[in-house]
């Protein structure tokens, strides 16, 4: 049983000022490093196993790459003041159809590190005001400030590290 709270359950106040961006950034741009950190010493054989049928940590790790395109469209939704968020794949079929663990460990982290950079340099060119801006998030069916986005984006990332780090503890 996991101590991680599921994903989808999960609610959120986003009732903290909008000038906290410049912390939520420098959180999103640690996650590639804090990733590292977490499996870099791992053996395979931890990194690929899959305890009851739930995905492997290096598969935890893929997903995390896998949504890197659905966060920087959702800033580019904030960018041209859409009505609602674009919507995710609830369903992570790509995650599911990738097979990460064939993958090598290094090219998951250098994608992810590519990807997360275009994210968070995207982000450094908006003005301040544009943190405060709100579009309506399709699942959650509450208004989010593009602060807010980079909250839930940087609780995802923290989500899976967890659930990673749970199953490293597991295979101890």
């Amino acid at each position: 049983m996991s101590a991680v709270p599921v994903w989808f359950e999960r609610k959120f106040n986003f009732d903290f000022p909008v000038d906290h961006y410049p912390n939520l950034c420098i959180r999103l741009r640690g996650t590639a490093a804090r990733l590292e950190e977490v499996m870099g010493d791992l053996s395979r054989e931890t990194l690929v196993h899959k305890e009851d049928g739930k995905w492997s940590i290096q598969e935890h790790a893929g997903h995390l790459l896998n949504l890197e395109p659905l966060w920087l469209a959702r800033i580019e939704d904030f960018v041209a003041a859409k009505p609602v968020l674009s919507a995710a794949d609830l369903s992570n079929r790509q995650t599911d159809e990738a097979n990460y663990n064939a993958h090598a460990l290094r090219d998951i982290l250098a994608e992810f590190r590519n990807a997360r950079a275009r994210l968070v340099d995207r982000v450094d060119q908006l003005q301040p005001e544009m943190f405060g801006r709100t579009v309506l998030h399709p699942r959650l069916k509450q208004p989010m400030r593009l602060v807010d986005h980079l909250f839930f984006v940087a609780e995802h990332d923290d989500h899976h590290l967890a659930k990673m780090w749970e199953l490293i503890k597991l295979s101890q």
